[in-house]
């Protein structure tokens, strides 16, 4: 089963940020996927599988 996510949508990643969480929301969606982080702002860019193989699963939809 593929996890679906859309723009917008609060996920979780397998490993933490640097700043101490793991939760994003997504900010681009396209070839490549933009999260930003929820605690530090910090934003990054990633190719979709990538992000694919990364998540862990999406919290909510439409933060």
């Amino acid at each position: 089963m593929e996890k679906t996510f859309n723009l917008n949508d609060k996920v979780i990643m397998k490993k933490p940020h640097a700043c101490g969480t793991n939760e994003w929301i997504i900010t681009r969606l396209g070839v490549d996927i933009k999260i930003k982080c929820i605690k530090c702002n910090r934003e990054i860019m990633m190719d979709r599988l990538e992000f694919k193989k990364k998540l862990k699963g999406v919290i909510d939809e439409k933060v």
